[in-house]
């Protein structure tokens, strides 16, 4: 492309943008700002709320989505939990070798029997496991020895039964079986859950246990959680529960028909023991849909109205500003370089007076700037003083353990000199003890420096103890020179010795142990202690995998916490704590650390502190 070419293409550019922009210049302002309007507010308008009104319609469908998702989980999550519950306790009769010799055992005559079961009761603690649940539990056998009644029944009652055929035909060990059953007594809906009790005779033996569930609970607990979507959990076509409020115990089960079917929104399912449920949650009108069509008139009204409005009050406002806009103008003008000058009057309290205001405003703080910069100057000033105070009150405080070393030192020596090791070594260790106290440099050390320190608060432990005390330590090579938090392994030593053995009249030990296990750095402190209750065991081991400075602040166990705290905070949250006690037998605390995050540095076998 020649020069001539590219100049001929430059003109028509710069003509094509200056017929424009000569059009704006020269148009009124008045109709400027219906341009505006028109062009920057009003089309905008339409096409945002059109956006607005898709975006809020499209929001509403996914909301309604995913709470219908979150109520089919809640739902499934609860009967899938109700379930287990009756499959568990049907496992424990199912496996419980009492209830199955009574039931095989030879009776010699009803009142053999009647003596029998009453035995049964008091020693296999029956009635305190399985009479006293929720669930109403029959056990059915061939044994012809069994005299019918409470829970305990002949087979030939029920082999005319559907729900026996049913379960015989399924060939299933357990079968959760929803049905209707009539008589002339009462009519209900009942679930079962059915199961064969062959545990010690696998494959041939014909007692079953039969578990009815409190359907009443469990409709009940679906309406009363008063969701917003109709919701129906079928088996098959039968609707099992529903919260349409048609439901009835008294009722046979009802149909779900192709209608509701298609209204479903949200559809899951779940395998319960042999059957497949269906939990579908029901489309609602969706909300915002609803508001523009009960609405449509005066959203027609009110888009109108942005037409029109605006024309009429753009002749009357352009006269309110434009005057004062010129004044404001010309009082930067007038500004000199050092220096705003202050509008003499301002007129109107509408965004231009503001602005009028503001300018003001802005003019008086520049003027004053230069003493705010001296007020910040002080401040800084203030602060560095205050800064070497702490500093000097920092050097300050490392006289008082200073002193007390040297003293621990003069007593050690002395003790030597009168030839009293034992209070020499102990002297020693409270030295190398309280030295690592206050020494808070650094936070961090390696386990083969804080073994020493757990070995040192021990031997302290059994000038006290004497031979009650005793403890074992097993370190790992491979383990020794990853960091943890300082004093963290001791406090959980001393918590096995003060909380562990120290209200115990007889001897007992303490272990410790650090190893590597496949990744994890795992570090136990075990005592043969008092050990502690389950309740207490759950609650202690929930603060230590959860210690917070919360939880700090309100637990009785300060120093467990904080080294818990600590270590969590240490390895970003991935240090977890098992606890395991036996009450009069003693207690473990296991602590597992993934190696990578840790820091681990080098050490000699002969490393002192």
């Amino acid at each position: 492309m020649d020069k001539r070419t590219t100049n001929l293409f430059a003109n028509v550019k710069q003509r094509l943008l200056a017929g424009p922009g000569k059009f704006l210049d020269n148009l009124p302002l008045a109709r400027k700002l219906m341009l505006l309007y028109l062009c920057c507010v009003l089309l905008p308008l339409i096409l945002t709320d059109s956006v607005i009104i898709y975006m809020t319609v499209r929001a509403e469908h996914n909301s309604s989505r995913h709470e219908m998702e979150n109520i089919a989980d809640a739902i499934k999550y609860s009967l899938s939990n109700r379930m287990d519950n009756a499959a568990n306790l049907s496992l424990n009769i199912y496996s419980n070798k009492y209830i199955n010799a009574f039931l095989e055992a030879d009776y010699q005559s009803p009142l053999d029997y009647f003596e029998r079961y009453q035995d049964f009761l008091k020693d296999s603690l029956y009635e305190a496991s399985v009479v006293t649940s929720n669930y109403q539990i029959v056990m059915y056998t061939d044994n012809p020895g069994i005299v019918n009644g409470g829970s305990f029944w002949n087979l030939d009652t029920i082999k005319g039964e559907q729900w026996y055929r049913d379960f015989i035909d399924s060939g299933q060990e357990i079968l959760a079986y929803p049905y209707y059953e009539s008589s002339v007594t009462s009519s209900q809906r009942k679930i079962s859950i059915i199961r064969r009790m062959d545990y010690y005779h696998k494959g041939s033996g014909p007692n079953l246990v039969k578990m009815d569930l409190d359907y009443s609970s469990m409709s009940q607990s679906i309406v009363n959680a008063k969701y917003s979507f109709l919701v129906y959990i079928c088996d098959g076509d039968t609707i099992l529960f529903s919260n349409d409020g048609h439901g009835g115990m008294g009722k046979p089960y009802e149909t779900f028909t192709s209608d509701l079917l298609k209204k479903t929104g949200i559809s899951k399912s779940m395998n319960v023991y042999g059957r497949v449920w269906n939990i579908y949650v029901l489309n609602r009108e969706l909300s915002a849909l609803a508001l523009i069509k009960n609405n449509f008139q005066l959203l027609i009204f009110l888009l109108c109205l942005n037409l029109l409005l605006p024309a009429l009050l753009m002749t009357g406002l352009n006269h309110s500003f434009t005057s004062r806009l010129m004044e404001l103008g010309a009082a930067f003008e007038k500004g000199g370089i050092d220096e705003l000058k202050a509008l003499p009057a301002v007129r109107g309290k509408d965004e231009i007076g503001i602005l009028m205001e503001s300018y003001n405003l802005m003019a008086g703080r520049i003027n004053d700037l230069i003493q705010t910069v001296y007020k910040d100057r002080l401040k800084e000033q203030e602060m560095d003083i205050a800064r070497q105070k702490a500093e000097l009150l920092a050097l300050h405080s490392q006289i008082n353990p200073h002193f007390l070393f040297n003293a621990l030192e003069s007593i050690r020596m002395h003790s030597l000199l009168k030839k009293e090791l034992e209070t020499a070594g102990m002297v020693e260790r409270l030295a190398l003890m309280e030295r690592q106290y206050v020494d808070w440099g650094t936070d961090s050390i390696s386990i083969h420096e804080e073994i020493q320190f757990v070995e040192a608060y021990l031997e302290l432990q059994k000038y006290r103890f004497g031979n009650r005390l005793s403890y074992q330590i097993e370190v790992d090579d491979s383990c020794r020179g990853y960091c943890v938090p300082k004093l963290t392994l001791v406090t959980f030593a001393e918590n096995a010795c003060v909380h562990g053995l120290e209200n115990k009249t007889a001897a007992g030990w303490i272990f410790v142990r650090c190893y590597c296990d496949e990744g994890v750095l795992c570090m136990e402190v075990e005592d043969t202690g008092h050990g502690m209750s389950p309740d207490l065991v759950r609650d202690m081991q929930e603060n230590m995998n959860n210690a917070s400075m919360q939880l700090l602040k309100e637990n009785r166990r300060v120093g467990i916490m904080n080294a818990c705290l600590r270590l969590r905070m240490a390895t970003g949250n991935q240090a977890c704590f098992e606890l395991e006690s036996e009450k009069g037998s003693g207690t473990i605390i296991t602590i597992k650390i993934p190696v990578e995050a840790l820091h681990k540095k080098a050490w000699k076998q002969n490393e002192n502190i």
